[in-house]
């Protein structure tokens, strides 16, 4: 953040330790371990997780306008697919990298917005209405996007007797 802030700095910090747990519970899965659902018509482990990953890609580079470098140009090219809903999810270590790329990318933003960048609008759709949403609102929404969903895969993963290291 250009103007450090107690607060926000500590937030992030545990959202980052959350995101390490995240990365951690998913990178031993295997294949089989990746398709446990806690129910047929719910998502599967290995899609919470690129549901993570393609939220973080939706807001901060799609509505955000956030640029990419060529590790997240060749990521986003192989994993098009998996991205976009219709073939099955990548591999553990795939996942793992794109939680890594994509925290990368929140977290070069996060230390270079300032206070009035985090105020700046962008125009957006919801429930089909038009509305202008902030920097601010878009962060606070991914990170609660982020826990919600790793709740999720905590959760499944659990009820499926495979051990992760997700806070209690």
């Amino acid at each position: 953040m250009a103007e450090d802030n107690f607060t926000l700095t500590t937030y992030y910090t545990i959202w980052k330790e959350y995101d390490e747990h995240v990365k951690g519970a998913i990178t031993p899965l295997t294949a089989e371990q990746l398709a446990l659902r806690a129910a047929p018509h719910l998502r599967s482990v290995g899609e919470n997780a690129i549901h993570i990953i393609g939220t973080r890609i939706g807001w901060f580079i799609q509505t955000l306008g956030e640029e990419f470098d060529e590790e997240m140009s060749a990521y986003l090219k192989r994993n098009e697919g998996a991205l976009r809903q219709g073939t099955p999810v990548t591999t553990a270590t795939e996942l793992a990298q794109g939680l890594d790329l994509t925290w990368q990318l929140i977290a070069d933003c996060l230390a270079r917005w300032s206070p009035p960048d985090m105020q700046q609008t962008f125009p957006d759709e919801l429930d089909g209405k038009q509305v202008h949403l902030s920097r601010a609102w878009v962060v606070g929404h991914v990170m609660e996007h982020d826990m919600h969903h790793g709740g999720e895969l905590s959760f499944t993963l659990g009820m499926h007797g495979v051990p992760t290291d997700f806070p209690g």
